[in-house]
C-alpha cells in the first residue's frame, strides 16, 4: 500500500515501447495462449506458475461503465452514484458497493523495508538495494521461483486480510517495477509472480486487477488477471489497450483536466472514469478533487 494520501500517477511509469513489445512477444510465445474473456479461464489449471491462475466459479467481477471512486489515500463515504470503490488494505470496504483492495505487491515501502528479509530486496552487482526513486521504495527480488514464492507468501497474507474484510477484488500495485530494475528483473519475472498472487486471490474468491502496465495487457490471461485499474489511460492514450484486453472492465483515475476530457471523449460511454487529485486526498482537504464530468 502507498503512504497515506499518495497516488501513483502513470506519468512516472512509462516504459520503452520497443523493448516492451519484444518482451510481450517472448511472453506470448512461451505462454502458448491468447488473452481470455473477462470471466473466462486464465489459460491453465495446474500447480506451477507457468500456467496462470484458474478462476473459481464464485468470482465476482466489477460492473462495466459504473460510477467509480479512488480512495487509496483514505476512506470516506462514497459520493452518490458510485458503485465501485478502491481502498487501501488498511481500510474497510464500503457497504453495498464493489470494493477493490489496494496492496503494494512488487515493492517495499520505506516504513516496511526493514521488515523484509535482506535477500528479498533486489540488489545490483555491487550489493546495493535497487530503489524506485520516485517513491523511495525498494524493489523486491523476483528473479527465481523460490524468491517469488517467498515474497508471495507475505503478500498473500495481505490478500487474506482483504478477503476477511469482505473486499471483492485485489489491486496489486507496481506490476511494472521490472521497468525500474535496471534490467535485473524481466517482464517474465513480473508475470510469473503475478500468476502466483492471482492464484491465491482466486482461491479466496477475489478478482485480481491489472494495475497500469499496458505493455503486459496482452498476456493478462497468463497472469490470471480479471480487470484493469488504470491511472491516466486517457492522458497517455492507453485506454483502448486495456478496454480490448479486459472487454471494457476498466476503472480509470485521471489526475488532470486534460486527461479527464480525453478519457470521457473517447471512452466515457464504456469505462468507469473519475478524476482525483494526485494525493488522492479526502473531502475537507484543500487538495481534494473529484470530478466525473
Amino acid at each position: 500500500m502507498p503512504p497515506k494520501g499518495v497516488s501513483r500517477a502513470a506519468g512516472s511509469r512509462r516504459t520503452a515501447g520497443a523493448l516492451a513489445a519484444a518482451l510481450i512477444l517472448t511472453l506470448s510465445a512461451s505462454a502458448g495462449c491468447a488473452p481470455g474473456g473477462p470471466s473466462g479461464s486464465s489459460g491453465g489449471s495446474g500447480g506451477d506458475e507457468r500456467r496462470g491462475a484458474p478462476k473459481p466459479a464464485a468470482l465476482r467481477l466489477p460492473p462495466r461503465h459504473a460510477g467509480f471512486d479512488y480512495q487509496i489515500g483514505g476512506a470516506y463515504p462514497p459520493p452518490r452514484g458510485v458503485r465501485i470503490v478502491s481502498r487501501d488494505r488498511s481500510d474497510s470496504p464500503a457497504p453495498g458497493l464493489y470494493n477493490i483492495c489496494y496492496v503494494n505487491a512488487f515493492q517495499a515501502q520505506p516504513e516496511e523495508r526493514s521488515s523484509w528479509p535482506a535477500d528479498l530486496l533486489l540488489r545490483d552487482a555491487r550489493g546495493r538495494v535497487v530503489v524506485d526513486e520516485d517513491w523511495n521504495e525498494a524493489l523486491l527480488d523476483l528473479r527465481t521461483p523460490a524468491k517469488r514464492e517467498r515474497v508471495a507468501e507475505r503478500v498473500n497474507e495481505w490478500t487474506d486480510g482483504c478477503a476477511q474484510k469482505g473486499f471483492d477484488a485485489v489491486e496489486p500495485d507496481n506490476y511494472d517495477s521490472y521497468t525500474r530494475s535496471h534490467r535485473l528483473l524481466t517482464a517474465a519475472d513480473a508475470t510469473a509472480f503475478m500468476a502466483l498472487l492471482s492464484r491465491h486471490a482466486h482461491g479466496r474468491h477475489l478478482a485480481v486487477a491489472q494495475k497500469n502496465t499496458a505493455d503486459l495487457a496482452g498476456v493478462r490471461a497468463r497472469a490470471g488477471l480479471d480487470f484493469a485499474v488504470t491511472e491516466e489511460c486517457g492522458q497517455y492514450d492507453e485506454c483502448g489497450v486495456f478496454a480490448k484486453a479486459f472487454d471494457d472492465r476498466v476503472v480509470d483515475v485521471e489526475y488532470t483536466d486534460a486527461g479527464l476530457r480525453s478519457a470521457l471523449a473517447h471512452w466515457g460511454d464504456r469505462l468507469s472514469i473519475v478524476r482525483r487529485d494526485r494525493d488522492v486526498s479526502t473531502p475537507g482537504s484543500k487538495e481534494y478533487v473529484r470530478e466525473v464530468r
